[in-house]
Formats: structure tokens, sequence, C-alpha cells
């Protein structure tokens, strides 16, 4: 296999698309082989009430410029996250979740994603995710120091939307579901540092390395919130528990390779190099991205199969933990619908 001038494996690209195989892919949608659980379409009224609210709380904290109003109704937050919380107590509840979730977008697309144009570099994340986690976590300092940073918070608009996102959502949580969801922010931007460096040092992992890396850098603070949303909490002694910590991981670690999968078409038209589950199953294994891409179905389904076992066996142990595995499942198959059916932002490759 042969090696770029810079060190790192020169990843064998698939051929040209075959129009017949993209139709049928278009159609099909769905990822084939890829374990799922399918789930009813989400309501067009309800998804198109979140995102008239979203977009109103995003305008009224001026949190993005005009012309990302295409982007906003591409990625369709509304329809996302009435898909992932199916029930949700109300619409409120709804789209607080929605705020969260434009929020950790916008906090991506602004501070670490330097191919949006928009700001964001691997170089100096950590000094920005540290204050961004400021915005959530808040300083207790001098009343001078405080009095510097509410401003500073105040001024950036992705820290804005964080600040204000975790405000409405600890309106309507516990303290408790507040301290899981910062924790678990901060757990992402440990991921997103990991992946800047990696980019940095064009540091090709093993694939162990990899997921380890997808623990940190993936959807865990959506799934942090799924009690709340559904107007309970699964209490903290219970969710600490080893085993209920296990199958949160699992679900979280199987739909982030659902992202993987569903957006390596794009993300390989925008860099042939960006590190994701088929790239990396490539170098390592010194194959061609199709054998590599459905390596990574089986590692998706195999991660897959463990979260159904172990959360059906833990959910017989008391009636609160099996609606919690209950929501982890929701989410895990809502975001899964998503991805297969947002045509806008993905497409399959032409290897089936």
């Amino acid at each position: 296999m042969s090696t770029s001038a810079s060190g790192t494996a020169a990843y064998p690209l698939p051929g040209p698309p075959n129009p017949a195989r993209s139709m049928r892919a278009r159609r099909e949608k769905t990822i084939p082989g890829l374990i799922h659980r399918p789930v009813p379409p989400a309501d067009p009224g309800k998804a198109a009430e979140i995102d008239e609210r979203l977009e109103a709380w995003a305008r009224a904290l001026d949190l993005f410029p005009p012309e990302w109003s295409g982007d906003f109704g591409q990625f369709q937050f509304g329809r996302a996250v009435a898909l992932q919380h199916p029930e949700a107590v109300d619409m409120e509840r709804l789209t607080v979740a929605g705020k969260l979730l434009l929020a950790e977008n916008i906090v991506d697309s602004c501070y670490c994603e330097e191919d949006e144009g928009r700001g964001g570099a691997r170089r100096g994340l950590g000094g920005r995710l540290i204050v961004a986690q400021s915005a959530l976590d808040p300083l207790h300092s001098t009343p001078e120091a405080e009095e510097e940073w509410r401003h500073g918070v105040q001024a950036d608009g992705p820290l804005r939307s964080y600040h204000w996102a975790l405000k409405d959502y600890a309106a309507l949580a516990t303290p408790s579901q507040t301290t899981r969801l910062v924790h678990d922010l901060a757990r992402l931007h440990l991921g997103y540092l990991a992946e800047a460096s990696w980019s940095e040092t064009r540091h090709r992992p093993p694939i162990w390395e990899y997921l380890v890396m997808r623990q940190f850098n993936n959807f865990r603070p959506c799934l942090s919130i799924v009690d709340a949303v559904d107007g309970y909490e699964l209490p903290e002694a219970v969710y600490a528990r080893p085993e209920v910590q296990r199958i949160t991981a699992l679900a979280c670690n199987a739909t982030t390779i659902v992202n993987d999968l569903y957006s390596f078409t794009k993300e390989l038209a925008s860099d042939p190099e960006h590190l994701n589950l088929p790239q990396v199953v490539a170098a390592n294994d010194r194959c061609g991205l199709k054998a590599a891409y459905l390596r990574s179905v089986d590692i998706h389904n195999q991660i897959m199969e463990a979260f159904e076992t172990e959360s059906a066996l833990l959910s017989t142990t008391s009636p609160l933990v099996e609606r919690y595995a209950r929501g982890l499942a929701d989410w895990v198959s809502g975001n899964h619908e998503w991805h297969a059916t947002n045509s806008d932002r993905y497409s399959l490759p032409d290897y089936w």
C-alpha cells in the first residue's frame, strides 16, 4: 500500500459513482445489513413548530448570521428531536432538547470545524473549549472577574447558545440532571480535543483507539437528557451504577457509528482524509474503503446487539431502569431514522 509524503497511508478511494446504484441507494435510504429498529415518521406539524421556536430563539439571541438560514433548515432540528424523544412530556421539553442540540452544533461548527469557514480551527481549540465549558459551569471568583466573565460569555454567539440553552434546560430538569449534562458536555469537549490533536499531528489511530475517542466525541449529551425530556428522573445513585453506565455508553457509541456511516460520502467529498470509522478500518486492515465500510457496519452491529441484549436484561431489575433503557433505545432509533431520511445532508456509497 502506498504512503503519502507526510507518512500517512494513502487510502484507496472508491471509483466513480454508478448512477443505477446511486438511485437505488437513494430509494433504499437505509444501510443494508445495519441493525436498527424502525420508527414511525415524525409528526410534520410538531417538527415545524419546534423549528419555528428554535429559529425565533436563535434570532432573538443573535446566535448566527442570516446566511446560515439554509443550514438551519437543512439540518431539520425539529424533526430530529421529535424522532429522538417520542415520549416527551410536552412541546416545551422538546424545544429545550432542540436548543441544546442547536447550541452543540453551533459550538462545533464555530470552534472546531475548519472546513466550515466559520472561524473554527484546531490550533488553540483547548482555550476556546475551556471558556465554552465555563458557559455551562460558571466561574466563581472575584466580583470583578465574574463580571468580566459574564460579559465575555454574552459577547460571543456560541457561548451565548450554551449559556441560555442550559439555563432553559435547568428550569425543567433537576439539579442532578443538569449536572449530569454539564459533565457529559465536558466529555464531548475532551473528544473534540483528541480529534483536533490527531488532525494536527496526522495521527492515524488503531481501531480501538479511534473507538475510544468516539466514546467521548459522540452524542452522549443528547442521550443524557432522555429522562428529563420524558418528565421523570433516573436517580443519580441508579444512573451511576456500572451496568447502567455501560448500556448508556453502548447506546451512545452505536448511534455515533451510525453518524460515521451515513456521513461517510459527505465527508469523503469535502475532506478525503477526514477521520471516521471506515477510514480508520481501511488504514489498519490495509483494505479498500468498501471492505472497510462493510466491516464498520459489522462493528456497529456488535455494539448494537450488546446494547439490546444488556439493556433488556437490566430492564427486568426495575421499572425505572426499564423506562430509561427504553428512552435510550428510542433516541438511538429516532436518530437512525433522521440520518436515513435526511437526503439533503446524506447519501449512501455505492457498496451494494
